[in-house]
């Protein structure tokens, strides 16, 4: 009996300890916040910050990789529906024995903000400036690091696959790390804020009245250069809520840049890609995924 329950604290202990919460911003370095008390709205969505933080999950040392990945989940930039699309994902993650981690960011409809639509930007870039910095830790290499962002968490991926300029505004040997990943997975995507919107989104990062310039400016097939790290699509035909068109005009701009990657559309599947999928067809995501992740740092 005592051997049973101590084999349950132990078990315990692993899954405590799989799931570490890190709160990545340096001590009083977070921009653009005026520290409000955070809300929860629902059980399994988060709508309003105090701070931004990631949940570690880690493969055993012994079956750990060198790539790790930084999970964004989706929410229309309103809230952060973390659950199936972050957390289960990252335990599907560890089983190909890659290091996950799962970001909860300042959304922009937070009061809490000074300028609504980089806040996620830096949350991003800030959390692979700590995992770059960090990996020793974790026994990682800091130039295998990727992002998977899922619907609005695609957009915020882009925008970290393609905008360089550094907003964490981190000085000293923070300042040196790169903000750019090394590899982005994208599953129904938010990329276009024009003809294909998800007006959620947009209204959410910018605003209702947003500009023309604005607009562009946050599309992200705009901002594909041939230093857009390699990256992967997963859409479905079937999407109402993010139209594929927003995965087929990125992967378009990819193409014109040569920038490695696949792009896959399923028939169906709806707006969602979760590891629980049993479609014959829809679940073959995993294997296609798994299979692209194996081939990231191998010449």
């Amino acid at each position: 009996m005592k051997k049973a329950i101590f084999i349950l604290i132990i078990l315990l202990f692993a899954q405590v300890s799989a799931q570490e919460k890190l709160l990545f911003w340096p001590k009083g370095e977070m921009p653009n916040s005026k520290i409000l008390v955070s809300k929860t709205k629902k059980k399994k969505e988060l709508a309003e910050l105090k701070e931004a933080e990631l949940f570690a999950f880690l493969p055993p040392v012994k079956e750990r990789n060198q790539k790790s990945v930084i999970i964004i989940p989706g929410g229309g930039y309103s809230k952060l529906t973390y659950d199936e699309g972050a957390f289960q994902i990252a335990k599907w993650m560890n089983t190909l024995g890659i290091s996950a981690f799962v970001l909860n960011y300042r959304l922009p409809t937070s009061t809490d903000l000074i300028q609504r639509e980089i806040a996620p930007l830096q949350d991003i870039q800030a959390s692979i400036k700590y995992i770059r910095k960090n990996a020793d830790q974790w026994e990682i290499s800091p130039d295998l690091v990727g992002v998977v962002g899922t619907s609005a968490g695609g957009h915020l991926a882009t925008m970290a696959s393609n905008i360089s300029k550094d907003y964490t505004e981190l000085k000293g040997d923070w300042s040196e790390i790169s903000t750019i990943p090394n590899f982005a997975v994208l599953f129904c995507p938010v990329i276009d804020f024009g003809e294909f919107v998800h007006k959620g989104s947009r209204e959410s990062l910018l605003g209702e009245n947003a500009s023309s310039e604005k607009i562009a400016e946050f599309s992200m097939q705009n901002r594909v250069t041939e230093k857009t790290p390699p990256t992967i699509l997963f859409h479905n035909q079937d999407d109402t809520a993010v139209p594929p068109m927003n995965s087929i005009l990125y992967f378009k701009a990819m193409i014109t840049n040569k920038v490695k990657g696949s792009i896959f559309i399923f028939p169906k599947g709806g707006h969602r890609f979760f590891v629980t999928d049993k479609d014959p067809i829809n679940e073959n995501w995993k294997k296609l995924c798994a299979d692209w992740l194996f081939s990231m740092g191998n010449k």
